[in-house]
């Protein structure tokens, strides 16, 4: 099994499930020292580097197969490259954007699945909503 980072729509439990039948949620978790953004023509959930910020999210397991359909949904390699980090002595994967383009806001209907997602994981909507507030005057 390995261990796998949820951030954006995939904190979504049910959403998870349909990708990755196999998978199971361990618990909510933060990521020190990175920020929650909103980028690419979609206006996918990425995370930047950022002391002093964090992003909240989901630790889950995963099969190396659940691995490689996540990589055809997340766009490996061309969108999203693979970042790893320890957590509590585990390597864990995450996906981060490749090119940090402009930000674009989310639409409202991704934005809902990872509202629910939130709630699924029982997290705070703190990073959430930072990662909004730059996004309010932009136009999708």
């Amino acid at each position: 099994m390995l261990y796998y980072f949820a951030y954006g729509s995939n904190l979504h439990h049910l959403q998870m499930k349909k990708r990755c039948p196999n998978c199971c949620f361990i618990k909510k978790i933060t990521l020190a020292n990175y920020k929650l953004t909103f980028r690419s023509r979609y206006g996918a959930a990425d995370i930047e580097k950022k002391i002093g910020t964090k992003v909240y999210g989901a630790l889950y397991t995963i099969s190396k197969a659940a691995e490689k359909r996540l990589d055809v949904y997340e766009e490996y390699p061309s969108l999203y490259k693979k970042m790893y980090f320890k957590y509590q002595n585990k390597k864990v994967m995450t996906y981060i954007m490749s090119k940090k383009s402009k930000l674009v806001p989310p639409t409202v209907k991704y934005l809902n699945i990872i509202k629910q997602g939130y709630k699924d994981c029982k997290l705070s909507k703190k990073s959430l909503n930072a990662a909004l507030l730059p996004l309010k005057h932009l136009q999708r």
